[in-house]
């Protein structure tokens, strides 16, 4: 008789993403590691540039860990930013106090498109912070690696910061094959760096489309469905299984479509999704969100009401609580606490 190593349970995030229902939903929330917690803030005054912290492993796998040691969270997200890949395919990026993200000239697309096979390597440092996190982390609290969407990460190359995206979505009318170029460039790009993620031991994979708001049915294929679609099948011809969530933000009328035509394991819902159409997306794929981060600021009686609906609605089938968007810096940290209570009983 041999004796056998004990098994490794699988997280219960994982299990609902593979499709099963779970006793009680796991819960994380998207940006989870940020400026409500103290011990962020005081973590983040050490490096006064945004994209040095990011790059910095040791700090972001810190980052990445606070809101863990503090919170009965069942997944942990790296800690990053969309905006690394434009700097990895050679535009300048940079954050100023106040105003967010600002983004230099657009690179040629020969020079984009010659820096996509090396865009991960130049961004390894986000690799080394997973691989921090996960050898610190429990095994059974999973760990989300990710990347922004290629047309969400095309609106702040081409407007070079913060917009309407007006200009962008301009763009794809008048220069549709120069859009095209660009955004299969970073659909391959960003495919390579999210392999790279998992290869460091990301267990699930996100694409935050945090733009897809307002597109009209021809551009959300365009734009949306296809380069999703195409970081799918270049993730997988990379041998990389990995589970991944499609974020398609503010597009509730179009995600049972999503679900149906991208290859993703889970649909992440925004706050305006309705219990109906989530229950739809649900029959196809796994369903995460869609608590509105403006509710867990506020609290209250509104806020239980409100978790309490979502467990009902969609608790039945394999669903992921979550927010519909980022935490806001000034969210209470008893609301968060509140809330996981509700949903863990922790």
């Amino acid at each position: 008789m041999t004796d056998q190593a004990p098994t490794t349970p699988t997280p219960k995030f994982l299990s609902v993403l593979a499709g099963q229902r779970a006793e009680r939903p796991p819960v994380w929330f998207m940006r989870q590691a940020g400026r409500y917690l103290p011990e962020y803030r005081a973590l983040r005054a050490t490096t006064p540039d945004f994209i040095s912290f990011c790059l910095d492993s040791e700090k972001a796998a810190e980052a990445t860990l606070q809101p863990m040691r503090r919170f009965p969270f069942d997944a942990s997200i790296v800690f990053a930013d969309i905006l690394l890949i434009p700097r990895a395919l050679g535009q300048d990026v940079w954050f100023e106090a106040g105003e967010g993200p600002k983004l230099g000239e657009l690179p040629s697309l020969d020079v984009i498109e010659g820096k996509v096979d090396g865009a991960a390597e130049a961004l390894r440092a986000v690799g080394n912070t997973l691989s921090i996190v996960r050898e610190a982390l429990e095994p059974e609290r999973a760990l989300i690696g990710f990347a922004g969407a290629p047309w969400t990460v095309a609106t702040y190359m081409i407007e070079g910061g913060s917009s309407d995206r007006s200009k962008a979505r301009t763009f794809a009318y008048e220069q549709p094959e120069e859009m095209e170029r660009l955004l299969n460039a970073l659909a391959d790009s960003t495919a390579l760096y999210l392999a790279m993620q998992a290869r460091s031991g990301a267990q699930a994979l996100k694409i935050f489309e945090s733009w897809a708001e307002g597109l009209p049915e021809d551009l959300f294929e365009k734009l949306v469905i296809r380069p999703h679609q195409r970081i799918i099948s270049r993730l997988r011809a990379e041998g990389i299984d990995t589970p991944v969530i499609g974020f398609p933000r503010g597009s509730a009328a179009y995600a049972e479509r999503y679900a149906m035509k991208v290859d993703v394991q889970g649909v992440a819902l925004d706050t305006a999704c309705p219990a109906l159409t989530g229950q739809r997306v649900q029959a196809v794929k796994p369903i995460q969100g869609a608590l509105d981060p403006l509710l867990l600021r506020a609290g209250g009686e509104a806020l239980d009401i409100r978790v309490q609906q979502m467990l009902e609605q969609w608790g039945g089938g394999p669903y992921i609580f979550n927010l519909g968007h980022g935490i806001l810096q000034d969210t209470p940290i008893a609301h968060v606490e509140r809330v996981l209570a509700r949903v863990t009983g922790k």
